[in-house]
């Protein structure tokens, strides 16, 4: 039985598989994404840093992967769950497998499991810690395997941003006629996110997530940017300080996912843990400005709660930034999914308009945040 790998869950629960990417053992956060397309942007989205992904999906792997679609320079899930691998790669973008994929990054995996019952059975429970065991680690008992799972660290309080971040500032020049620059603290971006802005002639400085705000302020950026990332908003202290400053001198803001929970922390509202999370390219949300349902890929355990304004209310921000407003809410569960404040130029979104392979509903906000570049400078100027 030496293919064999079972998945134990911290409640106790044993699924029994085959191995799959590297063999051994790997604990996380187990979560699922139901995402039909685009694994290999998740396997590279720094966000997953931490996670155990079940893909919802039963057949993954069929279009292999290549270097243009990842969204960083490795994989960064802690470990993987499919049903139904593919046995053979069919797509003329193809390079490699995705099971050599995940060798070559040490990923643990395991498939041939029921994971519409898994994903069933942490919708009712919730996402909870997990671990992958194949090859000699799978002969253990269950009882040292489900040892091993508790006694690891759990996501809420946890803080991934260093783990994650680039360890030296770098600049991406702009493409077109020159708007702006702008200044990105990288708490887990994916280059989807630059691309993205340096198409839309924004110069891009990309910071180490612990960057003081002093060091941002002297590269006198047009806007600055907190990037999607892992971990739990509370353990994030540092950032939200440096957020703060930033706000206090309206410089214009624009957060994305870990980025719209920091602003609504550093607004002053709490955050608070997902039972089971959103994570998949097909999430609906609705846009209160213009009525619009976007569909939107998400990727996120954590959000933002603001007393008040569940229903689009405009509410004063309990840190002193004047009135805030709810701008885009899910149509699954209510939970907050954009934050607008109407004092300070400042806007996030907890999902990811920079989606690939999609959808690109969403795309539209990179262009706000030109407009607000623009304006911010407009006003300066007039005074």
């Amino acid at each position: 039985m030496a293919n064999t790998a079972v998945l134990v869950l911290e409640d106790g629960k044993v699924f029994t598989g085959k191995a799959y990417g590297k063999t051994g053992s790997t604990l996380g956060e187990l979560v699922f994404a139901t995402g039909m397309t685009g694994y290999q942007e998740t396997l590279t989205d720094p966000s997953y840093a931490g996670q155990i992904v079940v893909q919802t999906a039963p057949h993954i792997g069929n279009t292999g992967v290549n270097a243009r679609d990842e969204e960083s320079t490795k994989v960064w899930v802690a470990g993987y769950v499919v049903r139904d691998p593919s046995r053979m790669v069919s797509n003329f973008r193809a390079e490699k497998s995705l099971p050599e994929e995940l060798e070559k990054f040490d990923v643990v995996g395991i498939s041939g499991i029921d994971t519409r019952a898994l994903t069933r059975h942490l919708r009712t429970a919730g996402s909870m810690r997990a671990g992958i065991f194949s090859g000699e680690d799978a002969a253990a008992s269950t009882d040292d395997l489900l040892a091993r799972v508790t006694g690891a660290v759990k996501m809420k309080g946890l803080s991934l941003s260093d783990t994650v971040t680039t360890a030296e500032p770098y600049t991406v020049a702009h493409e077109g006629d020159f708007l702006g620059r702008v200044a990105i603290i990288d708490l887990g971006i994916k280059r989807s996110t630059i691309e993205h802005m340096a198409a839309r002639g924004l110069e891009v400085k990309v910071f180490p997530a612990k960057t003081d705000a002093k060091t941002l302020l002297e590269n006198h950026p047009d806007a600055v940017f907190f990037s999607n990332g892992p971990g739990d908003p509370e353990a994030s202290d540092g950032q939200v300080a440096v957020l703060r400053e930033i706000l206090g001198h309206k410089i214009p803001f624009f957060g994305i996912c870990f980025g719209n929970q920091l602003l609504g922390r550093a607004l002053g509202f709490e955050t608070y843990k997902l039972t089971f999370g959103h994570r998949g390219i097909n999430q609906p949300v609705l846009d209160r400005k213009t009525g619009k349902v976007e569909v939107t890929a998400h990727n996120h355990g954590f959000a933002v709660r603001v007393p008040g304004g569940e229903n689009g209310e405009t509410v004063e921000s309990p840190a002193g930034f004047g009135k805030v407003r709810v701008s885009h809410v899910s149509l699954n569960d209510n939970c907050v999914e954009g934050l607008e404040c109407f004092d300070i130029p400042a806007f996030s979104v907890q999902y990811h308009p920079e989606a690939a392979a999609g959808p690109h509903d969403s795309n539209y906000l990179f262009d706000r945040l030109v407009e607000t570049i623009k304006a911010n400078k407009a006003a300066k100027e007039s005074n």
